[in-house]
């Protein structure tokens, strides 16, 4: 059974792949989601940060991304690594710092390989886990940069 923040991760997914894919808007494509699946108040508040904050941040955490994967163009990833990546990137750099939806960094590592295992390619677990270590290599002064 899925926990709850693994259903937001899920939808938010979801949501930033549309908004990636089709160009609809995130929060939009969000709110018809999350009336798709009615999750729990506690998934819907984790869902709406994600979006949020992917959405607020994508120059920066996309940034993040293309110096922890240099060889990698984001715009050559497949979308939902892509997407899973933005994700994993915010939770560890920028939620950190809300100690109400903060979690350790291995769990959101092992969450966002999860993900890529279910809605990716079979390379798709491994070159997100190989991301992730490299940003969460450089948590301390990325955080500094995002969040200020």
């Amino acid at each position: 059974m899925a926990s709850t923040r693994q259903k937001a991760r899920t939808v938010a997914l979801q949501a930033l792949y549309e908004a990636d894919m089709a160009k609809h808007p995130a929060p939009e494509a969000l709110e018809r989601l999350l009336i798709e699946t009615r999750l729990a108040p506690a998934s819907e508040e984790l869902a709406r940060a994600l979006v949020r904050g992917v959405f607020q941040q994508g120059e920066q955490i996309d940034a993040i991304l293309q110096e922890a994967a240099p060889m990698w163009p984001l715009d050559q990833v497949a979308a939902i690594d892509r997407n899973v990546l933005r994700i994993a990137v915010y939770e560890l750099v920028a939620l950190s710092a809300d100690a109400a939806l903060s979690i350790p960094a291995k769990v959101t590592m092992n969450e966002a390989v999860s993900l890529a295992k279910i809605f990716g390619s079979e390379g798709s677990p491994r070159f997100v886990n190989g991301v992730l270590g490299t940003v969460n290599n450089k948590l301390g002064a990325l955080q500094v940069a995002l969040i200020g």
